[in-house]
């Protein structure tokens, strides 16, 4: 069975960001996942207290760009330096074609396998959930490290309930969204069916645990919409 969500396919236990997704990726995830334009501007408005000339700016799991061409357009009086990080090769060709300056690049590498330098803000937006459970910490201890002191972590997730009632509300909720976004009963379902053993998020608690645990004393969540959630941790 195949799932089709805005020209997306995908078959069970299989979802991937490769192939034909890439062209249709901005188109999907708006109507995928509530509040996403909102989150980019949070992401941005944040930007303000971080940046200054000289800045390293991170975006991990950087899909078509989106983030660092409005964080470049927000602070393009400064002299920054915007890398985005992505394993998907037909996502940083799009990435590419999408690109609205120089100061812009991307490295098709695998987060776990990269050397970051010394950075002002890392951005992982929606991406951490697609990482295998067990290089999860491995990967936001790497990001601490990286970060220079007063640095910023920006993570959106979407998070498991802490019980099963807050669970079965959460994805019910979800669904109501989905439907009204245009998405059918059976797309839902499929995509859900694709994205088994995928998808791994984890609970609010799992996350600031993981946080905490790398080294960050100062979080706190800057967004949430019933089972997504935003933080902001500062080294």
């Amino acid at each position: 069975m195949k799932t089709k969500n805005y020209n997306i396919l995908a078959k069970n236990s299989s979802w991937t960001f490769g192939k034909k997704v890439p062209k249709k990726f901005d188109q999907h995830i708006k109507k995928s996942v509530p509040f996403y334009e909102e989150s980019h501007n949070l992401i941005c408005n944040l930007s303000d207290f971080f940046l200054q000339d000289g800045s390293i700016v991170y975006d991990i799991g950087s899909s078509t760009g989106t983030t660092l061409n409005m964080i470049h357009k927000r602070h393009s009086n400064k002299k920054l330096k915007l890398i985005g990080i992505e394993k998907i090769p037909e996502m940083i060709h799009q990435a590419k074609k999408n690109k609205t300056h120089k100061s812009i690049q991307y490295l098709n590498k695998d987060v776990e396998k990269i050397k970051l330098k010394k950075s002002d803000m890392i951005i992982s937006n929606f991406t951490m959930q697609f990482i295998r459970s067990k290089k999860r910490q491995d990967i936001i201890n790497k990001i601490y490290e990286s970060l220079n002191w007063g640095g910023a972590f920006i993570m959106f997730e979407k998070i498991r309930g802490s019980d099963a009632r807050f669970q079965d509300i959460f994805t019910s909720l979800y669904n109501e969204f989905k439907l009204s976004s245009g998405f059918s009963e059976k797309e839902i379902l499929n995509k859900s069916r694709s994205l088994k053993g995928v998808m791994e998020p984890f609970s609010n608690y799992g996350n600031e645990s993981m946080l905490v645990r790398s080294g960050f004393k100062d979080i706190t969540p800057v967004f949430q919409w019933v089972c997504f959630k935003g933080y902001l941790a500062i080294k």
